[in-house]
């Protein structure tokens, strides 16, 4: 019913910058919050970015001022810029967003298959 496709992952050297974009499509009603998480393998999934349906956006502390979270409600993608790159930022990225469906209620969670960020130093 829906997909979130992502793009824009790869091998970039510390000091480098990225740019990954998510779009979802499919049954969409509305969306609510929409972002990334990363996860490295052993850890826990962890939020990168996010940003509600208002505009507001919260980052990972580590992530200030390097990390841009940008969003187009009309096309329903989201994009992170991530400038600076450090090894540690190296993880798998996954898309997210909180969407409510055509002709059912309530909310729900989803997922994009996650791409690949490598930071070399």
């Amino acid at each position: 019913q829906v997909q979130l496709v992502e793009s824009g992952g790869g091998l970039v050297q510390a000091g480098g910058s990225l740019t990954l974009s998510c779009v979802a499509s499919g049954s969409i009603s509305r969306l609510n919050a929409m972002g990334w998480y990363r996860q490295v393998p052993g850890k826990q999934r962890e939020l990168v970015a996010s940003s509600n349906s208002e505009g507001s956006t919260n980052y990972k502390d580590s992530m200030k001022g390097r990390f841009t979270l940008s969003r187009d409600n009309a096309k329903n993608t989201v994009n992170l810029q991530m400038n600076s790159l450090k090894p540690e930022d190296t993880a798998v990225y996954y898309c997210y967003a909180q969407i409510k469906l055509w002709g059912r209620l309530g909310w729900y969670d989803y997922w994009g298959q996650g791409t690949q960020v490598t930071v070399s130093s």
